[in-house]
């Protein structure tokens, strides 16, 4: 499998990783610049040449992915019969930098119901690199035609139409998947703030409207749907930046995207990386097999 597919694969799993690139090579070594390695919790793909060099990579891409938001570093590799790594000796002769590239797990983000405002929010979400769910039981309100102001997204989009039972693609979302409930009929907005508070592992879940439709929401969930005041306060309502008033539906959609991107800073921030995995990373005193040399945004 190449690594563009391997790269495709990990996000379609939801699984972290680190692309390895060859980013320079000095003398004789074992790959050209270039040759890549893309690596899971417990599988690779490709190669940057095998022996130390790769193992250490390898090593340092899984505490990598352990990390909260790690970022792209280089290590430094002496190939000679003077350099021990602990993983061997590799006396190629020459000397290779290596590029490690975090591949983390995108946001996820599912907006049910793409009228006006649901529309102009998947604009402004689809310019982030984020799974982007869109449901709607309105077939017209998914056309080609009119969805074609996202045929430019960075994100990856996908288009579910619904006509029976919305809430049944809750099922189908990712883990941590942010739920904003938009729909055009507050009796489907009202069902999917029912089902999403049944269905285990969601991340936010965000419902638009006013504090009347709110209240005779939270009345009913708490009567009709059995749920506690605690899971009901999971809903938050209203949605967006507070102190942003306009109406208008781009208004609205860039306060809700504002607010959304604010929760995934937040989430970033207060998430807690794998004991077993982020190791503490010490480089070595010299410059030998392995060294790592900062980040590659700086920090050189």
């Amino acid at each position: 499998m190449g690594w563009v597919a391997a790269v495709a694969r990990l996000r379609a799993r939801r699984e972290p990783g680190v692309l390895v690139t060859v980013a320079t090579v000095r003398g004789h070594a074992p790959r050209r610049a270039g040759a890549k390695l893309v690596v899971g919790r417990t599988e690779t793909w490709g190669s940057i040449g095998g022996g130390n060099i790769e193992a250490v990579a390898i090593d340092r891409a899984r505490e990598l992915s352990g990390a909260t938001d790690p970022e792209p570093e280089l290590m430094e590799f002496a190939l000679n019969d003077k350099v021990t790594g602990p993983h061997g000796v590799q006396c190629c002769g020459g000397s290779v930098t290596v590029l490690l590239e975090p591949l983390p797990v995108v946001e996820a983000v599912a907006v049910f119901g793409v009228g006006h405002v649901g529309l102009e929010l998947a604009r402004i979400l689809a310019r982030h690199h984020l799974d982007l769910h869109l449901i709607d039981t309105r077939p017209d309100m998914l056309t080609d035609e009119r969805l074609g102001v996202l045929g430019d997204a960075v994100a990856q989009i996908r288009v579910h139409h619904t006509p029976l039972l919305p809430e049944e693609v809750l099922a189908e979302l990712p883990p941590g998947a942010h739920v904003l409930i938009m729909t055009h009929d507050h009796a489907e907005d009202a069902a999917l703030c029912d089902a999403a508070l049944r269905t285990a592992g969601l991340g936010s879940i965000g419902l638009i409207g006013s504090s009347a439709k709110w209240a005779r929401f939270r009345q009913r969930l708490a009567a009709e749907g059995g749920h506690a005041p605690a899971a009901i306060d999971r809903i938050k309502t209203p949605i967006g930046i507070p102190g942003i008033t306009g109406k208008e539906p781009a208004a609205i959609a860039v306060s809700v995207a504002a607010d959304l991107l604010r929760t995934f800073e937040q989430d970033r921030r207060w998430s807690v990386p794998d004991p077993a995995a982020a190791v503490a990373h010490a480089p070595a005193a010299e410059p030998v097999a392995g060294t790592t040399v900062g980040t590659a945004l700086g920090n050189r």
